[in-house]
């Protein structure tokens, strides 16, 4: 599932893009800089909508730390200010894209795919591919040269953050948060359990060794 976080201090107009995008993914909404910059920092997002001005921390200061701590989650800055300057000085700090307010629905929604195509591969067909490995995200079917594989709820949503982490070590933690939530009631041994599952179901498409445990830190699927 694609995660969306929302950073605007206007409620009526974060509602109104969580109703806009609601059939992409879930969406969290803050509503100030502070948050905004706490929430980007757990990994759990896959694109973060900014407004520029921001109680606590502005849009820029929140992009800057950001960038800093080599968060590289995609950005789409939306603002009222549309300056040349302003964009530049966005574009600077390490937005993606920006969009000015008011804005059109469909330009929205473009520009959010838009994003997360190029950042995760995705609507491209709604797959998702490693080697020969194959995620439809509408059936939810995982395919190893074109044979059905048995991979299917958390084990699929597991597969897929790997596939879109490729390269990148995650964490039990992070992988914890980001499938099961933070409030879920199970505890973090259940990601060495489905792991295990993970690849076992590989093991047949001879991909199972490309995830990588790397002790007392958590797990990482190598680069193709």
């Amino acid at each position: 599932m694609i995660n969306l976080l929302i950073v605007e201090d206007d409620a009526t107009l974060s509602e109104n893009i969580k109703e806009i995008l609601a059939d992409l993914g879930d969406i969290t909404q803050v509503y100030d800089g502070e948050e905004g910059l706490f929430e980007a920092e757990s990994g759990m997002y896959d694109l973060v909508l900014l407004d520029l001005m921001l109680p606590e921390k502005n849009g820029y200061e929140v992009l800057a730390e950001m960038r800093e701590k080599n968060i590289q989650t995609p950005v789409l800055i939306l603002t009222a200010k549309d300056s040349l300057e302003d964009k530049v000085t966005g574009f600077q700090k390490g937005a993606d894209d920006y969009l000015t307010k008011p804005f059109y629905r469909e330009e929205l929604i473009m520009r959010v795919k838009a994003l997360l195509k190029r950042s995760l591969g995705l609507f491209a067909e709604n797959q998702l591919a490693y080697k020969n490995i194959t995620c439809n995200l509408s059936t939810k079917e995982v395919t190893v040269d074109d044979e059905v594989l048995p991979i299917q709820g958390k084990e699929f949503d597991l597969l897929v953050y790997f596939i879109q982490n490729k390269g990148v070590i995650l964490t039990k933690e992070q992988i914890f948060d980001r499938i099961w939530g933070f409030d879920s009631d199970t505890t973090l041994t259940v990601v060495e359990v489905y792991m295990s599952h993970l690849r076992k179901h590989l093991k047949p498409s001879g991909t199972d060794h490309l995830f990588k445990t790397l002790r007392n830190v958590g797990y990482i699927l190598q680069k193709e």
